[in-house]
């Protein structure tokens, strides 16, 4: 099947008004007070990256890299409007056997924003980022993306299949195509939706105080959380002091507000067959998701027929939210013995 039926759409989806505490303002009721956590993830995150800037096509990106120079390599790319340290109570882990780098792509986290962002720059970055982390040095690395980091290591593994050994893809979807009467439903119902996003004419908002800010925080999709700390990490860093006019401090999100305005998703369209040569592929995802739902609901599916996949019980959409000792578990069974020898 011709992959120009179904283009990507991964753009945020506003919460629903008379959500429950738990989905609608998870970290509310902590009073800018960190939840307690379990000894695992003290651990995990004590480990911390070596942080840097890389310099591309006239943009700094944040990178985190974890491990020893030599290890096979292991590339992790976030959501959207996320960062690097979405995975960085993962990684660690994982570093025991790879070499490990973690990015924030370009208008989100601490990289820099750009005039226009596309996918086929978004390859670029992290491709050169796995250059400069030393990733290749024990042959190619694997790509492993969320939500639409997954969106972007789909891209680059069916366009660039040189670049990597695999790819594996955590709880991806994709949306119908744009002149469908199901993409118009689907905008429809947006519109309809509480508009709690940042749009172009609808900037960052600068909260007066962290204990403000954190009590805004949610997921896109809507969804429950249980793992309070995990949620809590994830906002923090989500999060950056700003100092107004008055000179008065605040706090905001770091992504850019503009950014769905400005990507150009036009590369995803006339992608190449799905039958032709393409990186190896598995796919991991929430059996609860809300992307998988939707996604289910929306035709022919991008992924090859053959992809691997693997469902991880008990998780919504953000699978390292709600089961992140399972998808690192998913994530080294799998490498154990996949992808197949070349």
């Amino acid at each position: 099947m011709s992959n120009t039926e179904t283009p990507y759409d991964d753009r945020p989806t506003p919460v629903e008004p008379e959500l429950p505490d738990n989905v609608q303002a998870p970290l509310k009721a902590f009073g800018g007070e960190p939840p307690e956590a379990p000894q695992w993830f003290k651990d995990a995150i004590a480990i911390e990256p070596a942080r840097s800037l890389v310099d591309i096509e006239g943009g700094r990106i944040e990178m985190l890299t974890w491990g020893e120079l030599g290890k096979p390599g292991l590339l992790l790319v976030h959501g959207n409007s996320a960062h690097a340290d979405w995975w960085s109570f993962i990684a660690p882990i994982l570093a025991k056997d790879y070499r490990v780098a973690s990015i924030s792509l370009a208008g989100m986290g601490a990289s820099d924003w750009r005039e226009t962002y596309s996918f086929t720059d978004f390859a670029v970055e992290a491709d050169e980022c796995a250059h400069a982390a030393g990733l290749y040095e024990a042959g190619k690395p694997i790509y492993i993306g969320h939500s639409f980091g997954g969106g972007q290591v789909f891209y680059a593994a069916m366009r660039y299949p040189e670049r990597m050994r695999a790819a594996i893809l955590v709880d991806t979807g994709f949306g119908p195509p744009p002149d469908s009467p199901e993409y118009k439903k689907m905008m429809e119902e947006r519109r309809n939706q509480v508009r709690n996003i940042p749009t172009v004419d609808k900037p960052n908002r600068v909260y007066p105080t962290l204990a403000a800010a954190l009590a805004r925080f949610r997921f896109m999709p809507p969804q429950p959380v249980e793992n309070f700390y995990i949620a809590d990490f994830i906002a923090r860093r989500s999060l950056k002091e700003v100092t107004a006019e008055d000179g008065s401090v605040g706090y905001t999100w770091r992504f850019d507000p503009q950014m769905w305005a400005k990507l150009d998703r036009s590369a995803m369209e006339g992608m190449p067959d799905a039958a032709g040569p393409r990186a190896p592929m598995a796919h991991i995802y929430g059996a609860n998701s809300a992307i998988m739902t939707r996604s289910g609901g929306m035709g022919p599916s991008q992924l090859p027929a053959d992809i691997l996949k693997i469902e991880i019980p008990d998780s919504h959409h953000h699978v390292m939210v709600d089961q992140p000792l399972a998808l690192i578990a998913a994530i080294r069974g799998l490498l154990a013995g996949w992808p197949p020898a070349a």
